[in-house]
């Protein structure tokens, strides 16, 4: 259990511990857009045609590209959805999502969820996943 005299220092080290996670050749002024990151993440892959839902069975990883994408699966194939609004899209939210059985579709419900605090933040209206596969 942890005493609550000793809660600051906890948040001070998780505090230290991020900022050592940031490269050091990238300052704030330099960082990345989230339009970039996605087109680093597509590198070397070719677009396939877009379809309404996605098996998550495969699919289990998910990351949200801060005002771009959310992007699903990891490996030869991952699944890029531009959602309808992408500006609310945000890199410290978790995603929350209501689906009816094995794949995520275009209607279903995403919520977010704001991960430092657990506080709602919106919802993401899924579009069209577009499969995006490495080039051989």
């Amino acid at each position: 259990m942890i005493r609550s005299k000793r809660l600051p220092y906890f948040v001070a080290l998780a505090a230290i511990a991020a900022t050592a996670a940031i490269p050091a050749q990238l300052s704030a002024g330099e960082r990345r857009t989230g339009e970039q990151k996605l087109a680093k993440m597509l590198e070397g892959r070719v677009a396939g045609e877009p379809v309404s839902c996605v098996d998550t069975y495969r699919n289990r990883q998910s990351q949200i590209v801060e005002g771009a994408a959310v992007v699903y699966g990891s490996g030869r194939t991952i699944w890029v959805n531009r959602t309808a609004r992408p500006q609310d899209l945000d890199r410290w939210d978790a995603m929350l999502t209501k689906q009816f059985g094995t794949r995520l579709c275009r209607q279903d419900i995403v919520t977010t969820f704001d991960t430092s605090t657990g506080m709602y933040t919106g919802n993401i209206f899924l579009t069209d996943f577009v499969p995006y596969t490495r080039a051989n």
